[in-house]
This record gives structure tokens, sequence and C-alpha cells, in this order.
């Protein structure tokens, strides 16, 4: 089971398992399923997993097999990039697979402008990436304040009365 920060909203699944299984591997398993969930949507969006209007099983064995067989290529590109900093985020699979179709597939744009679109994207991103975790961050701290605010007004109230 797993409680949604924000809502608070709960949810849980049903496990079937051995008796003695300890509850550490069936949270670990639970950590995989959204990590596997996570891959899917992935396969989806990068690679078309789900693009196949196929007849066949081997029609659809070999969609499904050539979609992952891209899929690991880009997690294996992403993989090697060196780590953002500041001004860059890193080249992330979606990126590399805009740089790739743009490098292969137009031939009118040259390889210069296709670089300078990418190292511009990439900067706005992090610039994007960086207001965000300051105003997240200033919103968490107010509730922390009106948090702790409530708490003194909870113990000052009965002090007041007397």
């Amino acid at each position: 089971m797993r409680r949604n920060p924000a809502t608070g909203e709960l949810a849980f699944y049903p496990c079937y398992v051995p008796r003695p299984t300890p509850l550490a591997a069936l949270v670990r398993i639970a950590g995989i399923r959204w990590t596997v969930e996570e891959s899917f949507q992935a396969a989806k969006g990068q690679v078309g997993l789900d693009h196949y209007q196929v007849c066949s099983w081997d029609g659809w064995h070999r969609h499904i097999t050539l979609a992952m067989l891209a899929l690991a290529f880009l997690a294996a590109l992403a993989a090697a990039q060196p780590d953002g900093d500041e001004e860059h985020l890193a080249l992330t699979m979606p990126e590399i697979r805009r740089f790739l179709a743009a490098l292969t597939l137009t031939r009118h744009r040259r390889t210069e402008e296709i670089l300078h679109w990418s190292h511009w994207r990439r900067r706005h991103h992090a610039t994007a990436r960086r207001c965000h975790h300051q105003r997240r961050s200033q919103t968490q701290n107010t509730q922390i304040y009106e948090g702790i605010n409530q708490i003194q007004r909870m113990v000052m109230a009965p002090q007041l009365l007397k």
C-alpha cells in the first residue's frame, strides 16, 4: 500500500506469495513493478511500442523486438552521457531520439543548427527545472511555517483560557 503525499489517496494491490515471504521482499517487488510500468511508458512514447497493426504472431513479435532493441539503444546512449550541470541537463532518451531523427530524417538543416537547438533546449529545461525546484521549496517552507504556527496556536490556546 502507498499514500499519495499530495492528495492522501491510498493505492494498493493484492499480492499472492508463499506464506514465509518477508515484508522487505514484498516492498522490493512492489518497487520493481513501478519501474517496469515506467519502462513500458517510455517504450510507448519513445519508440512506438504500441504503434503496431499486425495480424500475426510473427509480425507482432518482430515489431516488439525491434522497438525494444531501439529502446535499449537509446537507454545505452543516454547512460553513456556525462551528467548535466547547473546550466545544461544531460542528454535524455527523448532528446537523443529527437537528435537522431533530426540528423537522419531531415536534409534541410545543418548539423550545427541541430546541435545549437539541442544545446538551447537543454539549457532552457535546466533553467525551468531550477525555477520549479525553487518555487516548490518555497511552497513547502510556507506550508511548514503554517504548520508550526498552527501547532503553536494549539499549544497556546489552553494557556490563554486560564
